[in-house]
């Protein structure tokens, strides 16, 4: 049992030190002057996603990056099929009020990229600056989309406040936003260590590959905030935009995750990979096509058919 406490324990303080990173890299940036919209499209999209990526670039300084990679490639698949999935069993969620067109047209870009660099056998620093290139070009054209749209609600006089912003508290005082800092910075990479080294223990343990391990428990378990995030808006009735957070955090798993740990050390990429999960991954990421193309809600019958496909992927991989 101990490995399996020791892996929760890891994830829960994975998760609690990237929300306090957030909340203090948040009150940071607004204090000394970043505008509310560059903080949203940076700081906050990085922080959330530190413990995905403390958990592959610790994967790779201990020599196990087929878990660090498993845990991008499983996330994705989790993503769509299970925080969609499960939601959508509990009430319809009406993404269809929510257009992501755009979004999704470079979701699907930065997933057949990261495919077409994975079938030369390793992703490794030239890998990484293609992948973090591209990233760069997404996030300008996604600053320069909320530029315009932020200048259209300044002409209606509904300009948000930059109280708005994720974890932003104007009231908090400086000690305690040092304090998450130091929680933030402190806590990832203990977390991600504690996670990765039991993790390995389990892998050998039962008898299945790092990577495997990557694809399921890891992936899943990093996946949690936003899966407990979403099932809570579609009980609120609130879950529009729920589509649209998966496939941003897709593209961010993809393009910042791999792309920074490629610098890091070579993941090399296991055949298992390239004859099927990253194809799930693809034929995932296409499910979502009704949707985003043709208006679609994701109603309680398709929250079946994507938590039982996950379900099912889940049995193939262990198998």
């Amino acid at each position: 049992m101990m490995p399996w406490l020791m892996v929760a324990l890891g994830l829960v303080i994975l998760l609690l030190a990237g929300d306090a990173l957030v909340k203090g890299a948040v009150n940071v940036a607004l204090r000394v002057g970043i505008p509310a919209l560059i903080v949203s499209l940076t700081i906050v999209a990085f922080g959330t996603s530190a413990p995905e990526m403390l958990i592959s670039v610790n994967a790779v300084l201990v020599g196990k990056p087929a878990l660090g990679l498993g845990n991008v490639v499983g996330s994705n698949i989790a993503n769509v099929l299970l925080v969609l999935g499960i939601p959508a069993v509990l009430a319809v969620m009406h993404t269809s009020r929510f257009d992501c067109t755009r979004s999704y047209l470079q979701m699907l870009a930065a997933s057949v990229l990261f495919i077409a660099l994975a079938f030369r056998g390793v992703f490794d620093w030239i890998a990484g600056l293609v992948l973090l290139g591209a990233l760069a070009l997404m996030l300008g054209d996604a600053l320069h989309r909320s530029m315009i749209h932020r200048r259209e609600i300044a002409a209606a006089k509904l300009l948000d406040d930059p109280d708005e912003v994720e974890g932003a508290d104007p009231d908090m005082p400086w000690w305690q936003i040092g304090t998450f800092l130091v929680l933030g910075l402190v806590g990832l990479p203990l977390g991600a260590d504690i996670l990765v080294d039991n993790a390995s223990i389990l892998a050998i343990r039962y008898g299945v590959s790092e990577a495997v391990i990557g694809l399921t428990l890891v992936a899943v378990g990093t996946s949690l905030p936003e899966l407990a995030t979403t099932v809570m808006a579609a009980l609120r009735k609130q879950a529009d935009v729920a589509l649209g957070n998966v496939i941003g955090s897709n593209m961010f798993n993809l393009l910042a995750i791999i792309g920074v740990t490629a610098l890091v050390g070579h993941v090399p990429v296991n055949a298992e990979f390239l004859t099927f999960d990253l194809w799930v991954m693809l034929a995932a990421s296409l499910i979502l096509i009704p949707f985003v193309f043709f208006g679609r809600d994701i109603g309680r019958l398709w929250g079946i058919a994507l938590t039982a496909a996950y379900a099912g992927y889940v049995l193939t991989v262990l198998t």
